[in-house]
């Protein structure tokens, strides 16, 4: 701990017992009861209703129209779906819509290459295993093979 304490800073709170951030020293928002609060609640239940519609909406397109529709469509809107909901997810039940501009930067760029990561690697392993399986030496070792099993 630093010696210089300002007496009207809460700095010392973050120095030492951590235990006093979550006894309610820090509640700032005690009055459940206000507009703000209100207001604040809506929000999530707006949210919460709007995410419910499309979770239903992927649920009877899965059950009854994905069998009616090409696979890659079909693939592409529940992959918007689900990005969607994750999105707002994010950003409003883990408070990064919140945040300032330059730390949702910081956190949406590494996984924007992370996920790249994945379908560069997905796609690699994909061309090696048609190679692998399309090689005119693999398919010689392949049907070359003994047709007596007593034979080695």
């Amino acid at each position: 701990m630093s010696g210089h304490h300002n007496p009207n800073s809460i700095q010392h709170l973050y120095e030492g017992d951590q235990s006093k951030l979550y006894s309610g020293v820090l509640q700032h928002h005690t009055d459940v009861n206000s507009e703000e609060s209100k207001k604040q609640v809506g929000r999530i239940w707006k949210i919460f209703w709007f995410l419910l519609v499309i979770t239903i909406v992927e649920v009877v397109m899965g059950m009854m129209f994905s069998h009616k529709m090409s696979r890659p469509v079909a693939n592409f809107i529940f992959l918007a779906l689900t990005l969607v909901k994750a999105g707002y997810i994010v950003a409003v039940f883990m408070h990064l819509g919140d945040e300032f501009k330059g730390f949702k930067v910081t956190v949406l760029i590494p996984l924007v290459l992370f996920i790249w990561f994945i379908i560069a690697f997905l796609a690699d392993g994909g061309f090696w295993l048609r190679m692998n399986d399309e090689s005119p030496a693999r398919q010689h070792v392949t049907t070359s093979a003994p047709a007596n099993s007593n034979e080695y």
